[in-house]
């Protein structure tokens, strides 16, 4: 029995005879397997040995010149056996038959097969686009190759490395350098992250994690287009005051400042300054799409990006030896702590000193002493002690003055030394400096955020009616703090919620519009996007401060520590900005337990810790971050 050349699945292949009738063939493989072959899909019959028959037609049809055979059959359509005689004349053979067939199914961009052996050659521009497809491809081909070749080896090319940061964590996956990338790492078995640093385009993990989080947050980057500043408001009354700042030394965004001035018979008049970019911007202007857009300074280990640029930042902070324009509030305390109404104004502050907590707290603490106003240790000292007394009495009309006998609570962060070593800072809950200042910000924010409800204005308030606190843009109590109104005004040059809360003071103070109506759509996109900024940011900040609390774990060599149990496995590390998961904690352990744990292994990399439980500290009190708001 003879054998037949067909097609199944789009490919030629060759079969022996064993049954034949008008439809179908029954006929064996090359490879032995018994087929039923429709008879529309065969071509021809041919004798011989099958295998030297189609190897000898692939030979042929290799040989053959594609674009002859495409100049050979003109325009319209035409079958193959056609096609075979134009190009190998009229005695064709079935091998040359059969050769014409493989070189036809080979070139689907020089011929369009229309039926079953009939074809049309492609009209010459779209052969052109096709070809020129074709070459680009083959181009791009060995250029991706060429890319991953360097990666491997260790080097990176300027187009890579120009992509880097998206190709890292925003990648377009139909761009040549990304498949060059993920090419690289194949072949390198490394991780994205690895291949990277071994390409010297990323030099360590903090780089790498900062990088993610621009690439997401910031993609435009970070830096500011040059806008210039604004002409401040003339003839702005200069308050009688020499007002101080209290802040951390690193601070370069003095928002807030405060004053003390004697009215005599014990009385004194308590002033609390807020620096006013509000005064240099309008609505929709380009510098408050950007504080709109950016929502918030964002603070991790060491470096911060923030809100508003440099210039701007100057301009306006409440920086010593200028005189600053700046929302005031006026309270006259009388000599047994009772507070006047509240006088809010703009007017330039003269800003005497401001001093850095670095360098007034070893004569201003809880342990050594607050120190007394007849034996000043610092600027200011005065004020200090007599504002502290307030904040006390503030405390106590709240119904928030903690018992001093309660164990202190401590919040943790990471610095480093000259020589780039960690070290870890700690920071005393409710010391003197913290609810001096923290005092002062919640009476002016609470003061401001009434006086919006009052007027019926809206703004970024924020709420705690019962559960956890929100954000609103109307007021309501704050059950945590025990207020009846609370939002935050007195960080503007930080915030975009306490930007858009002072732009709405402004309108009180000045008799003018509003920036935003009362139910305005514009505050409720706000309030979502300031939401979820200030979410993200602080979850960036945590998770670079995790990543240096580990560095500092093996720098120190720690091999065993305590922690608090938050639930389940869940640890909060002591003394450390850390929360991490232990093995073998038995069920029965209470949360809010000081546990022993060992570590057994640190990868900073990998950003992981592996602890293990040793037993409970019986000895220890616990003390577990508090869901608390953060006033200056």
């Amino acid at each position: 029995m003879p054998n037949i050349f067909y097609e199944d699945a789009g490919s030629l292949k060759v079969a022996a005879i064993v049954q034949k009738t008008e439809a179908t063939y029954q006929a064996d493989t090359q490879h032995g397997k018994r087929v039923k072959i429709k008879s529309a899909n065969v071509f021809l019959e041919f004798d011989g040995d099958m295998d030297n028959f189609l190897q000898a037609a692939q030979n042929e049809a290799a040989d053959m010149d594609t674009e002859l055979l495409w100049e050979y059959v003109g325009t319209e359509e035409f079958s193959f056996d056609t096609a075979a005689s134009e190009y190998f004349g009229k005695q064709v053979s079935k091998t040359q038959l059969a050769a014409t067939l493989i070189a036809l199914y080979a070139a689907p961009m020089y011929f369009h097969k229309k039926n079953k052996g009939v074809f049309k050659a492609a009209p010459e521009d779209i052969l052109k686009q096709a070809l020129a497809a074709i070459e680009r491809k083959a181009q791009q081909d060995a250029q991706m190759q060429t890319w991953a070749d360097a990666l491997v080896s260790g080097s990176l090319p300027d187009e890579i490395a120009a992509e880097l940061p998206h190709i890292l964590h925003a990648p377009d996956k139909q761009s040549l350098a990304y498949k060059a990338f993920t090419k690289a790492m194949d072949t390198s078995k490394m991780s994205a992250f690895e291949l990277a640093k071994h390409t010297g385009g990323i030099t360590s993990m903090p780089q790498y994690l900062l990088q993610r989080f621009e690439v997401k947050y910031f993609p435009r980057g970070t830096g500011f287009p040059n806008i210039e500043l604004p002409t401040l408001p003339e003839n702005l009354e200069v308050a009688n005051v020499q007002a101080f700042s209290i802040d951390d030394v690193s601070t370069t965004e003095v928002d807030d400042a405060l004053s003390v001035q004697d009215l005599g018979g014990g009385a004194k008049r308590v002033g609390i300054h807020i620096a006013a970019p509000a005064l240099g911007m309008e609505a929709d202007s380009e510098m408050e799409k950007i504080v709109l857009q950016r929502l918030s300074t964002v603070y991790f280990p060491a470096n911060k990006i923030t809100m508003l640029p440099e210039n701007w930042v100057a301009a306006f902070s409440l920086d010593e030896g200028k005189a600053v324009p700046a929302f005031s509030i006026y309270f006259d305390v009388s000599a047994d702590w009772q507070l006047s109404e509240p006088v809010s104004k703009i007017e330039l502050v003269p800003i005497e000193t401001n001093l850095r907590i670095q360098h007034i707290e070893p004569f201003f603490n809880s342990e050594t002493g607050v120190g007394s106003a007849d034996n000043p240790q610092f600027k200011h000292h005065a004020e200090c002690l007599y504002l502290l007394a307030l904040a006390y009495e503030l405390q106590k009309k709240r119904d928030r003055l903690e018992d001093p006998n309660l164990p202190k609570k401590y919040d943790y962060g990471i610095d480093f030394d000259e020589q780039g070593k960690v070290i870890i800072t700690r920071r005393e809950r409710g010391s003197p400096i913290d609810t001096l200042v923290s005092e002062m910000m919640i009476l002016a924010n609470t003061s401001w955020a009434k006086l919006l409800h009052d007027k019926e204005l809206g703004g970024l308030f924020r709420v705690q009616p019962s559960g956890r606190v929100r954000m609103s843009t109307h007021a309501e109590a704050h059950i945590g703090m025990n207020v009846a109104h609370y939002g935050w005004f007195t960080s503007p040059l930080r915030r975009a919620c306490d930007y858009i809360n002072q732009k709405q003071l402004q309108s009180i103070l000045t008799n003018t519009a509003p920036r935003f109506s009362k139910n305005d759509s514009d505050l409720f996109v706000a309030l979502g996007s300031f939401e979820a900024a200030y979410t993200a940011y602080r979850a960036f900040q945590d998770m670079m401060e995790s990543y240096w609390a580990m560095v500092w774990l093996q720098q120190e060599n720690i091999r065993e520590i305590n922690a608090v149990l938050l639930k389940e496995d869940l640890v909060r590390l002591d003394g450390l900005p850390l929360v991490a998961r232990a093995t073998g904690i038995p069920m029965e352990i209470a949360p809010k337990s000081m546990l022993r744990l060992a570590v057994v292994d640190v990868d900073t990399e990998a950003q992981f810790v592996a602890l293990k439980y040793l037993g409970i500290v019986p000895t220890a009190t616990p003390i577990v971050d508090d869901d608390e708001e953060v006033n200056s």
